[in-house]
């Protein structure tokens, strides 16, 4: 009985062991069959491979935009700095009533802890014209503002040409103007003259822009003795700006407002004008999800594109499915076959995209000034998703050439 029970285990092993082992494919091998289908249809490659490069270069170039401009606006806010706040005349308890600062309020904020520049402004109610001969009237929204000689350096503020006032030139009829009221004005140069209060005063400088404080740009500034001599300014500051330390601004913004009004200290507002530059970096990306959105539906389509040329390089290739499973392919060696062609076709279509969309994004960057910033998150979630969906698109096809019978693939040849 053990002699019975052990022999057609012995003949199973005897037939086993005289079957036929099928071929082992190397890498080089897979890569070379896979291949095989590209090199044959270059054109229908061609335009496979464009659809998911248009949804690839999409997604690129609008991350790559996004993250740009935000970088752009992240370098503004370090080189202005995030520390500066404004003290301002606040709402008055009754309505209709102005309220002011005291003439006082710089000096007392300078001698808060921390406290490193103060610069102050001040309105003064009078028009700005380029000539006499232009009505009161049209003033061109161009604002009159007393300054003193610190606003320059608290405001990290820059002369595009000329000087900035100083003791001097601060006590006579000379004015400083923003690069926005310089332009209204057609002021391209100092040495030229507007009319200011009734007397013509001489330009002395032309400010760069102040992203920090765009009410300077639209200004004309005139120096505080001056504008108390000549033009009957009061001497209460409108705006008061201060630098502090970056440790002390949360502290310093809770006293600003009792040491500059200790009477009435809800009658002062006190305000961080870099807080839209941050809020402005941190949303820049939000109106950028529809694009991306669209850019990943054209990276869907580019996937249906690839998986329609896999069905038909199956249909096509029937014959040539059919010999090889005749000498000894096995269906899993056919289903890699068609996966790493789909994923080849796919590749190519990704490496295009990546180049597409950074170069998109360089072009963007030159013509704007924006420092050229392309993620390395999205280029490598842009490779692994092409990847993704070469594999989803050839997974059918494969799995179809594979589950073909060799005999009725044979006779289509």
């Amino acid at each position: 009985m053990a002699r019975t029970a052990g022999a057609p285990r012995t003949a199973r092993k005897a037939r086993k062991g005289k079957g036929l082992t099928p071929p082992r494919l190397t890498p080089r091998d897979v890569l070379h069959v896979g291949s095989a289908g590209l090199r044959s249809r270059p054109l229908r490659v061609f335009l496979s491979a464009l659809g998911i490069a248009i949804g690839i270069a999409t997604m690129i170039a609008v991350v790559g935009v996004s993250a740009s401009s935000q970088a752009k606006l992240l370098r503004e806010l370090d080189k202005l700095g995030t520390n500066m706040l404004v003290a301002t005349p606040g709402q008055s308890m009754f309505a209709g009533q102005d309220t002011k600062l005291p003439k006082e309020a710089p000096g007392m904020i300078s001698r808060i802890e921390g406290v490193e520049s103060v610069g102050t402004t001040g309105d003064v109610p009078v028009s700005v014209r380029r000539s006499e001969n232009i009505p009161k009237e049209e003033t061109g929204g161009i604002a009159l503002k007393a300054a003193k000689d610190d606003l320059l350096t608290t405001l990290r503020a820059r002369m595009g040409s000329g000087t900035w006032l100083n003791a001097a030139t601060g006590g006579y009829p000379s004015v400083v103007l923003g690069n926005v009221s310089a332009a209204r004005l057609g002021i391209t140069a100092p040495g030229q003259q507007v009319f200011v209060g009734g007397q013509y005063f001489t330009v002395i400088g032309i400010l760069d822009a102040i992203p920090l404080a765009p009410e300077i740009e639209r200004s004309a500034l005139v120096g505080w003795d001056a504008a108390q001599r000549l033009l009957g300014f009061d001497g209460h500051p409108t705006a008061v700006y201060e630098r502090s330390s970056d440790a002390r601004v949360a502290a310093v913004r809770d006293l600003i407002a009792r040491t500059a009004n200790p009477q009435t200290p809800s009658a002062v507002s006190v305000t961080d004008p870099s807080a839209a530059l941050q809020a402005k970096a941190a949303t820049e990306g939000a109106f950028s999800t529809l694009l991306l959105g669209l850019g990943g539906i054209a990276l869907l389509v580019g996937g249906v594109g690839v998986a329609n040329t896999m069905i038909i390089s199956v249909l096509e290739r029937r014959p040539e499915i059919g010999l090889r499973r005749s000498l000894g392919a096995t269906k899993g060696q056919v289903r890699i076959q068609f996966v790493t062609e789909s994923l080849l076709l796919s590749g190519l279509g990704g490496l295009a995209g990546l180049a597409l969309g950074a170069t998109a994004t360089a072009l963007y960057a030159h013509a704007g000034d924006l420092p050229w910033v392309v993620p390395l998150w999205s280029l490598t979630g842009g490779f692994a998703s092409t990847l993704a969906i070469g594999t989803l698109a050839g997974l059918y096809p494969a799995t179809r050439a594979a589950r073909l019978s060799p005999t009725l693939a044979l006779q289509t040849a």
